[in-house]
């Protein structure tokens, strides 16, 4: 059976205030393309279908397009529901879209029920498992704790559970939204972190056949069982580098799995070049990013006079101005955005309280509160996004 697994649209989303709905409608002609061309079997979305609770209209008729298509091809699709979509606005006539062969899958007690699928081999059962707020769906779930690996760990539970009861030989894919150990995040990824604790571990999934991961937006092969798609978009320049794919899976009459990536279009390159602003105008060698999208990092001791303005002359496309001096005091200088890049609430929240205390550290105690207080924080932000 052949699978391709996607995931992290972001539908709605811009970079850098450049609207990139058409870049968005492009790759979803070329999902539907490949679903044609390389006869998949099924479509597997891994969540973060929007990029916000309540998308703009124009994100929400790209996707009832998108859905429509693939239900004329006659191939299911089985999604679920990612940490920036509403679970519950996008699960909104599921019951329906199943008659289509749209599987959406947003209620986390629904994990043990799988979608069926089958071929020449026998059944093929598809496990969603929409993200899972540990604080929202612990007692849903029979978790033990209120984190990501214990709430995931129940959900699997559930998996292996419905598995053990179906004939020898059924083969099992599950889709999840999670951070999972092993995996290396972008700047573009919304923090998840419970607890002080962001990850859960790949052998979470033991078990079955296959992991259709979302969350993280690079491509990345955690075991050859366990994977993520990536976004099909950049959506930070912490991105750049990125090769931009979906998998194309074939699971055999075993279970063994086969996997090739498919690259997605690339609306325009990226580019991130460093350096004063002297070089950045006159290198030859950069001649090949003038029509990217440009961040552009000054390293100049005091900052040039109008340097966009300059900037955009030899890179029209040019999204992002940051200075960071080499040396000096100049580097107090660094915008706050790029003091807080990479760190977490938790951390950012007990920088903030050793600073106030001029030096002085929280205490175990106070990180514990930090923690429950982020935790709280965030699920009273779910809630309240599931509301409107």
């Amino acid at each position: 059976m052949r699978f391709l697994h996607t995931s992290d649209w972001h539908l709605g989303r811009s970079f850098h205030r450049v609207n990139l709905l058409t870049a968005q409608r492009t790759f979803l002609d070329h999902l539907v393309e490949t679903v044609r061309a390389r006869e998949v079997d099924a479509v597997l979305v891994a969540g973060d279908v929007y990029d916000r609770a309540v998308p703009p209209l124009a994100a929400v008729e790209l996707f009832d397009e998108a859905l429509h298509r693939l239900a004329e091809l006659g191939v299911p699709t089985v999604m679920i529901s990612g940490n920036h979509d509403s679970a519950r606005r996008l699960g909104v006539g599921a019951g329906l879209m199943e008659r289509a062969g749209i599987h959406l899958r947003t209620d986390p007690a629904g994990c043990g029920t799988p979608v069926l699928l089958s071929d020449a081999h026998g059944p093929v059962a598809l496990y969603g498992l929409p993200y899972l707020e540990p604080a929202m769906v612990r007692d849903t779930l029979g978790a033990q704790r209120a984190d990501h690996a214990a709430v995931l760990g129940a959900a699997m539970d559930q998996v292996r559970a419905d598995l053990a009861e179906r004939p020898a030989g059924t083969r099992s894919v599950v889709l999840a939204h999670a951070f999972v150990t092993g995996g290396t995040a972008s700047d573009s990824e919304r923090d998840i972190t419970v607890g002080g604790v962001a990850s859960v571990p790949a052998g979470v999934f033991d078990g079955v056949d296959y992991a259709a991961l979302g969350h993280l937006h690079g491509c990345q092969t955690l075991t050859e069982r366990v994977r993520y798609s990536g976004s099909p978009l950049a959506y930070s320049f912490s991105e750049a580098d990125h090769r931009k794919t979906s998998w194309l899976v074939e699971l055999d009459g075993t279970g063994a799995v086969h996997a090739e990536r498919v690259d997605a279009p690339v609306p325009r390159a990226l580019a991130r070049i460093r350096g004063p602003l002297e070089r950045l105008l006159d290198d030859p060698a950069l001649a090949r990013h003038e029509e990217s999208w440009v961040e552009a990092t000054l390293t100049d001791a005091a900052r040039p006079h109008e340097p966009m303005a300059r900037l955009v002359k030899r890179y029209p496309h040019i999204l992002s101005l940051v200075f960071d001096p080499d040396e000096g005091p100049a580097r107090s200088l660094a915008s706050y955005a790029q003091r807080l890049r990479g760190r977490s609430d938790q951390e950012i929240a007990e920088d903030f309280v050793e600073h106030v205390r001029s030096g002085r550290a929280a205490d175990e105690r106070e990180r514990a509160e930090l923690r429950s207080a982020i935790d709280e924080v965030r699920a009273e932000d779910m809630t309240a996004e599931g509301a409107r």
